[in-house]
Order: structure tokens, then sequence, then C-alpha cells
């Protein structure tokens, strides 16, 4: 329990960030990172785990291939690439092209640390979607956390980012109203859409039917966060998460004790996402009304309230 509370609001290391398991210890003392350490080997991170390049969070694992029907029905699914050191390309995260043909939206620990420090440069990744590689406005980078912000959490753990020049391809419609969900537990069939996919899965993208089991109360930005109980893996972040309507209602930040292979429990084993309301919804909604490129038109199911 105390491990439940303690990992409650602080965010979850991902992909740039430092707090990773010990060589052949437990999990971390709060959310394991979501996709693998900067400039280290997806393999060696496993193996340093004990559990093999496939091992699924759950003991159960329902994930498969996205398919070009599940791209047709969640638009704007793309991927975050950003180059090591040595120029070299690697898949970092998901991320969603969404309401504009030049609106990104991702999370924010892609580009800082828990301690808000800058962990790569925006200029060193690019966007992907529709197999056509995209630049980012290094300038355009708007952050989730406040201006006066010293750490970063999981309700803030937002970007957006506007693109050099507009995509080629179908958009996410930006929600036309926050998710109507109540606070505290619930059963709430969703999809996890993972266009980046995941180190413990064999494909390059998936989807898997899961659960809502809690939200939580609202913090930073008036965002809620939302428990669930996903498979999740390395390079999950930003994945989305999609009511039986197909609406956007949430993405994916981090996951707590990633890989244990544990039966699902709700105060110790979940997945974090942070809900589209809030300053976040807001901020979507003004990158919507200041574009000014042409539109691509936008597919998916209705975000009317």
């Amino acid at each position: 329990m105390a491990q439940g509370r303690r990992a409650r609001r602080v965010l979850a290391a991902a992909g740039v960030l430092a707090l990773v398991a010990r060589a052949g210890g437990g999990p971390a003392a709060s959310d394991d990172p979501t996709h693998p350490p900067h400039g280290m080997a997806a393999e060696a991170h496993d193996s340093a785990r004990g559990v093999t390049r496939n091992a699924a969070l759950y003991p159960r694992d329902g994930r498969r291939d996205l398919t070009g029907d599940d791209r047709a029905r969640y638009p704007g699914a793309g991927v975050l690439w950003c180059r090591r050191p040595d120029g070299v390309p690697q898949k970092a995260a998901a991320a969603w092209l969404i309401g504009t043909a030049s609106t990104v939206m991702l999370n924010a620990h892609n580009f800082r640390n828990r301690q808000l420090e800058t962990t790569r440069p925006v200029g060193d990744c690019y966007f992907q979607i529709g197999g056509r590689n995209y630049d980012f406005v290094a300038e355009s980078l708007r952050l989730g956390v406040a201006a006066d912000a010293t750490r970063l959490h999981i309700t803030d753990d937002w970007a957006l980012l506007r693109l050099a020049r507009p995509a080629d391809a179908p958009r996410q419609p930006v929600p036309g109203a926050a998710p109507d969900l109540s606070t505290g537990d619930l059963a709430l069939p969703v999809t996890l859409v993972a266009p980046g996919g995941h180190q413990n899965y064999r494909g390059d993208s998936s989807l898997e039917a899961c659960t809502l089991r809690r939200i939580d109360p609202p913090t930073e930005g008036g965002i809620r966060r939302a428990r669930h109980d996903c498979n999740d893996g390395y390079g999950g972040s930003g994945s989305g998460v999609f009511d039986g309507a197909g609406r956007l209602v949430a993405m994916q930040s981090a996951s707590l004790s990633m890989n244990s292979r544990h039966a699902f429990d709700i105060e110790f084993h979940y997945g974090s996402a942070l809900l589209i309301e809030g300053e976040l919804l807001d901020a979507l909604r003004q990158a919507q009304r200041e574009d000014t490129t042409t539109q691509a038109p936008s597919q998916g199911p209705s975000q009317a309230p």
C-alpha cells in the first residue's frame, strides 16, 4: 500500500529518465520507465531484469498487431523517432497527429526528466506517420508543466509540438468534451493502441482490449490519472486509450513494476494514463484555433459532446 501511495503522483521515468530497476533486483520504488533508457540496448535491459524480450507485463498477453482497419478506426497514430549521439535514429515512443495536420501530442518525458532538466533537444527527433517523416518546429514545444513547477508528474506529462509542414495523413479529432468518467473505482472496457509498440512485444505496433480500473482525483492542470490493467512495455509511452465508441480518452504515461508478470493489483501493479481533459484539452483546442495550415481531413468517430 505504501508503495502504491508513493507512486500515485510522481512521474514514472521513461526512455530518457534516470530511474530503472537495479540489475538482478526487484522493481524500483516508483513507476518504471515505459521505453528503454537513452542509449541502452533493449535486449541488455531485459536481460538485466531476468525476463525475455517478449515477456508481457501480466501473465495473460492479449496484444495483437495493428491492422489497416485499426489505423482507420484510430487515426493520427504515429511514432516519435530520435537520433542517438552517433546519429542513428531510434524509435522512442508513440505520438499522435491530432486536431490539425500540424499538431502532434506526446509525452513531456521524451524531452525532460522528472526534475524538468532537458534530456534531449527537439531537433534530434522527428515524427513518422503513414510511412513519411516530418520535422518539428523546435521552438513550438509546449509542455504541460506549470511555469513554477519543479517536478514532472503523470498528470502534466504531456507536450504539444508543431510540424514544419502539414502531415499528409488522417488525424485524430480533438475530443469535443472531457471524458465523462467519475473519479473512483470503475471497470470501463478500453483499447490501448500502441503505434510505437513495446520492447516486450514481437510486433512494431500493438492493440489490446483491457480495462480502466480507477480514476484518481484531479491534480496538475485539472487532469486526472487513470489506472488500467493494459499490458505495457518500454516504448509504450504516449499510447492512446480509447473507449468502446473509439473515442480517445487518455494517453499512456507510465507503468509500475514493468515485466513483473504478477496478477493485476490496483495499489502496486498498474498502468497510468492521463485523461484528455483540463489544461491538455484546452491546449489542444487552442492549437486547433491557431492553426493556419491546410488541414488534412479528420477521420474517426465524432467527438461532439
